[in-house]
């Protein structure tokens, strides 16, 4: 049987994935009665749409408790295990990803769902590895928010790994597993495991994702700074003797004109900001989960309304274009992008935007 090739691995220069399909409103805290409403419907027309564009992979955001406010948005989000394996049948290119929160969901269950993904998708399954940042989704599994999660993290994944190349059973003796007589078939059909994402950005973040990642998620405040972040992760991972790529997440507004694009950004993630939520969830990553440098925080409240703090893709095609395109001439190996409306918008920009980055070179035609 040849191994299969993940699509997040294929021969275009600029990745491209569609990230938090699965929760309402996406990554956005606005009012705005066209949100997203994440129906299962309309997240299997999304998928599909992405399948055929040959968009490289389907990210879901991983959320247990919604962030208050007149929305509480992302309380309603489906379990991205159970959602990438249903995806899984309803596409037949895209690489899958599941969301998997490393003190909630214990490994030895994780790499046997994970390697149900792998062959219901035919290798096409990821797995973003979360080690945690908010403490009230901790508390609704009893558990405190520690200090050194990212160990925890390391032995999650060192036990999967060691689950999928065992030859024989084994126990395994750390400081927050202790296992006996551990085995688990079948194997991925990815040898030797799934790719794996994480989104890391402190440094005891980063030497974990330097260890455990194929890929590092990063958010930035302009493209240029972005740059800084490759070449650290460059550096870290080759003192662990590995090479891994990094990404960029994005929000997008894409319109015929730079003023209708704008109009509606301001309309959105201004005007009709759910501001409670924003408040709160702004306190909450700025507190906890150390995912994004500090101006951030201080000046761009707007890109955390209008996309969880990710950076702004607003305007016509071809802007949004030569953006993405500026994102691959700075190192990142792919971006991910989401929507006030997956369903509305993303069409737009598979047939706008995408002929201009094949032309372009970044994207095969």
């Amino acid at each position: 049987m040849s191994v299969p090739i993940h699509p997040l691995l294929g021969p275009n220069k600029l990745k491209l994935g569609v990230f938090s399909l699965n929760a309402d409103g996406g990554l956005t805290l606005t009012r705005v009665p066209e949100r997203w409403p994440a129906v299962w419907s309309e997240i299997v027309e999304v998928a599909q749409m992405a399948d055929r564009a040959g968009i490289e992979f389907l990210l879901p955001i991983a959320r247990w408790k919604g962030f208050g406010g007149e929305m509480n948005s992302r309380e309603w989000s489906f379990e991205t295990l159970t959602f990438a394996t249903a995806l899984a049948a309803a596409t037949t290119r895209t690489g899958v990803f599941a969301t998997v929160h490393v003190p909630m969901v214990h490994p030895v269950f994780a790499a046997k769902a994970l390697a149900t993904l792998d062959h219901t998708s035919n290798g096409r399954a990821g797995l973003n590895i979360v080690c945690g940042w908010n403490p009230e989704e901790f508390a609704m599994f009893g558990l405190e928010l520690i200090e050194d999660r990212y160990a925890q993290g390391l032995e999650w994944f060192e036990i999967i790994a060691r689950i999928y190349t065992a030859d024989a059973p084994f126990d395994y003796n750390g400081k927050f597993y202790q296992l006996k007589n551990v085995s688990g078939r079948p194997r991925p059909l990815q040898i030797p495991r799934p790719i794996t994402l994480n989104a890391a950005f402190s440094p005891p973040g980063r030497e974990f994702a330097a260890k455990a990642a194929d890929f590092l998620f990063t958010a930035f405040v302009d493209i240029d700074k972005g740059r800084e972040h490759i070449e650290d992760m460059k550096q870290r991972a080759e003192k662990q003797g590995r090479t891994l790529g990094v990404c960029t997440t994005c929000h997008v507004v894409c319109r015929p004109t730079r003023a209708e694009a704008e109009d509606y950004y301001q309309h959105y993630a201004v005007t009709m900001a759910d501001n409670a939520s924003v408040d709160h969830y702004m306190g909450q990553k700025q507190k906890f989960s150390g995912s994004h440098e500090e101006e951030a925080y201080r000046l761009h409240r707007k890109r955390f309304a209008g996309g969880a703090g990710t950076y702004p893709l607003i305007g016509t095609p071809a802007h949004i274009a030569d953006e993405l395109i500026r994102i691959s001439q700075a190192g990142f190996a792919g971006a991910t992008v989401s929507f006030v409306n997956f369903k509305n918008e993303l069409p737009y920009f598979i047939e706008n935007v995408l002929p201009l980055l094949r032309k372009a070179g970044v994207r095969a035609s």
